[in-house]
Formats: structure tokens, sequence, C-alpha cells
């Protein structure tokens, strides 16, 4: 009995395999025609035809009413799907080749940063100790408030400090550049 019953499936699974073959035989041409439109290169629509006849075969073939118009919607939207991939991909080249680019000439504006910052360092170790930690205090995003609990100085007062801690780093900073020339 097992052995009647395996062979009817192969027979039947043989002949939806010929079945498929016919139909890819029969609307093969149609569909890399209908590709070809979209995609403008023969080997490309040839390979989406394939992929779609993939689809196909693992579709079932009951649940199609209009084999040609299945084919033809599932060719187009495909193609159109590779064409979006294709773009994605370029654009994610283009911006490969922009990083690329800027990236060398990031060296330098790294540097360039690196030293902006050990001149900003050591303009403020030359500041006296409370306007340092008060502008550091500032330009980390704390409040007023902490600040002057910090500091140990009225809150009400932090403004006057903090404009005056900036212009003596001001002051001080023009100087160091100066110098260095």
């Amino acid at each position: 009995m097992e052995v009647t019953a395996n062979l009817s499936e192969n027979s039947i699974n043989s002949s939806e395999e010929g079945r498929f073959q016919q139909l890819f035989k029969q609307h093969y041409p149609l569909v890399v025609r209908k590709v070809l439109v979209i995609v403008k290169e023969q080997s490309i629509a040839e390979d989406i035809a394939q992929e779609v006849f993939v689809k196909l075969y693992h579709t079932d073939p009951k649940t199609i009413h209009n084999m040609q118009g299945w084919l033809t919607k599932v060719a187009v939207n495909t193609a159109y799907n590779h064409l979006r991939t294709e773009k994605r991909h370029h654009a994610r080249a283009e911006k490969q080749k922009i990083y690329e680019k800027n990236s060398a000439g990031s060296i330098e504006d790294r540097y360039m940063e690196l030293e902006d910052i050990q001149e900003v360092q050591k303009t403020l170790m030359k500041l006296p100790e409370r306007d340092r930690d008060i502008l550091i205090m500032k330009f980390s995003g704390y409040s007023y408030e902490e600040i002057a609990k910090n500091n140990g100085v009225e809150k009400m007062s932090i403004g006057t400090l903090l404009a005056r801690a900036k212009q003596r780093f001001k002051q001080s900073y023009m100087e160091e550049r100066r110098g260095d020339r």
C-alpha cells in the first residue's frame, strides 16, 4: 500500500513538473519582454523572469485564475523592486564615496580640532579656579542654581560671574593666540 501511495505522489509531482515546464516555455518570453521594458537590460530581465517563475513554482496553481495576468503583475512588481534595490545600493555607494573622500580631509580637520582643544585647555588652566569651574560647568549643561551651589555663591550672582569669566577667558585666549605667531 505504501509503495503505491509513493508512486502515485511521484506521478502527481511529475505531472505538476510537466505543467510547470509547459507554463515556463509558454510564458517566459512574455515575462522577459515585460521586465525588459522596465529594467532596459536583457540579462537582468532574464534573471528577474527566472525569479518570477520560482515564485510561480512555490505558489499553488489552483489559486491563480489568470496565469498571464498573474505572471505579468509579479514580473512588473519584481522588476520595480529590483530597480528600488539598485537605487538604494547606488545611494549607499555614493554616500560611501563621499564619506571616504571626506575622511581623508578629516584627519587634518581632526588634528586641527585637537590643537584647538589643547589651546582652550591651556587657556582655561591660566584662569582663576572659580572662573574655570563656572565656565566648565556652564558649558557642560549645569543650571545657574547648580553652579551657585557648587561654588558657594548666590544664584543671582552667577550671571555676572559667568560674564566676567567669559571675558577673562576671551582676553587670555586672544593673548595666547597673538603670542603663538
